[in-house]
This record gives structure tokens, sequence and C-alpha cells, in this order.
């Protein structure tokens, strides 16, 4: 299987979709490699970025469902690297 590495970087706007985000987070657990969530206060956002290495497949629906979210933003960046396991 060619995995891929990528960063997701999540803005969140409507706090009220977090437990919708958490869930998805959760359920493709396996392929997260580290998070980290960023409270910015002062505009009322939170800031998400996420560290995963899955099939390139995998990311893509991770990432199409996360931008599904209603006040939630996505973008996805890739390595070029290809890792056969």
């Amino acid at each position: 299987m060619e995995n891929r590495i990528a960063v997701i970087g999540v803005i969140i706007e409507n706090t009220e979709s977090v437990d919708k985000l958490n869930a998805l987070l959760h359920e493709y657990g396996e392929c997260i490699v580290g998070r980290m969530g960023l409270p910015y206060r002062e505009r009322n956002i939170n800031i998400v970025s996420l560290a995963v290495d899955a099939p390139q497949d995998t990311i893509s629906e991770l990432s199409g469902k996360i931008g599904k979210l209603d006040g939630i933003s996505v973008k996805t960046a890739y390595s070029n690297k290809i890792f056969n396991d």
C-alpha cells in the first residue's frame, strides 16, 4: 500500500461543529501521527494542525469530510515522497 505524509490545516469558526470534528478524528485516529490545537481567543476561532500518514485516498476522504462540517475550513498539503508499506 502506498502511503503519503500530509499536513491538514483546520480552522474552526463554529464551535458547535467541534464534537463532529472530534468524532471524525477519532474515526481516523490510526492514521493521525500528531495533532496540535490552538485557541485564538482574540479572533474567536480555533486552529488545528494534523500530521497524517495514510494512503492518499484516505487523507482526501478525511479532509473532505472535515470540510463539509459547518463553519470549518480545511486545506491539505502532501509530501512528495511515497512510502510503500
